[in-house]
């Protein structure tokens, strides 16, 4: 059964529902998102009730962690869809506002989060690490929460916004959960509805490549080679690969020889759909 959901538009209405929270000494989490919610976003919120009183869901299509040439107007939106979800799922508040709330006339103000943001994604995408930064900056002074969650899909996301909390002494816990799949391996992911049906066949050797990649360095295999061989095999399936790396999976160090403990991180085009994935290195057995 569906539960109907509270939603607030502004930053005044969302701050006066978590004030009562507060004044009842409730504890508030926080699942930022850009909608188009899937069994991945709904994991971070029933995370989020095993940790808090109360669970506030964001959506926003962030327009200034976009670049030029990315999808920003064709990103898909399904606010119903996405409130009946959460309605089902249990969330106590949804906050959506209008790109104009979030940026008035005359803003002016970023955040960016250095060294972090510099390699892999960051270097890929221009600015992206910036917006995302300035954009979760926002949400968490205007709700205030006590924790936030966002996804390991994201993994070098998930490491800027944890250093950003720590470099501003906001005081909020970074909660990162765990990466939801489809039964082939794919990660999920709002942008995987743009690949045609051939693509999605091919789409979860992506997976299984940087899961052999972290076998093979469980093993003691060097960094250099894993990554040489993940590249060809993904270049011969016909992705178009950003990168294959291995990387400290603290600071995103890069890492060379044999690792005992790493991240092995990739990005790749299947047609113009960017998937990303990633994934521990397991302890050497």
């Amino acid at each position: 059964m569906t539960t109907p959901i509270a939603i607030v538009r502004t930053v005044d209405d969302l701050r006066q529902r978590v004030a009562k929270w507060r004044k009842a000494g409730e504890t508030i989490a926080l699942v930022p998102t850009m909608g188009a919610l899937h069994e991945g976003h709904l994991s971070l919120l029933t995370l989020a009730k095993s940790r808090a009183d109360h669970v506030v869901v964001s959506i926003f299509v962030n327009p200034i962690q976009f670049g030029p040439r990315e999808d920003f107007n064709l990103y898909p939106r399904d606010e119903a869809g996405d409130l009946a979800k959460l309605g089902k799922a249990g969330a106590d508040l949804v906050f959506a506002p209008e790109t104009a709330e979030m940026y008035p006339q005359g803003f002016s103000t970023h955040v960016g989060v250095g060294d972090l943001t510099e390699d892999l994604c960051g270097a890929s995408r221009p600015n992206h690490f910036d917006g995302v930064a300035t954009v979760v900056a926002k949400l968490l002074m205007q709700c205030s929460p006590d924790i936030a969650m966002f996804g390991e899909k994201d993994y070098q996301q998930l490491l800027v916004i944890k250093r950003l909390v720590r470099d501003l002494n906001v005081p909020v816990e970074i909660v990162g959960g765990p990466i939801v799949r489809e039964k082939d391996g794919l990660a999920l992911s709002s942008r995987n509805a743009y690949l045609s049906p051939s693509e999605r066949k091919t789409a979860p050797l992506l997976y299984q490549t940087i899961s052999a990649v972290a076998a093979d360095l469980a093993q003691g295999r060097g960094c250099d080679d894993a990554v040489v061989a993940a590249r060809f095999k993904l270049d011969a399936a016909g992705f178009r690969v950003d990168y294959v790396a291995v990387r400290d999976p603290d600071t995103l160090k890069r890492l060379s020889g044999p690792v005992k403990r790493a991240r092995v991180l990739a990005a790749a085009y299947l047609g113009k759909t960017r998937l990303i994935d990633n994934v521990p290195v397991p302890p050497k057995k």
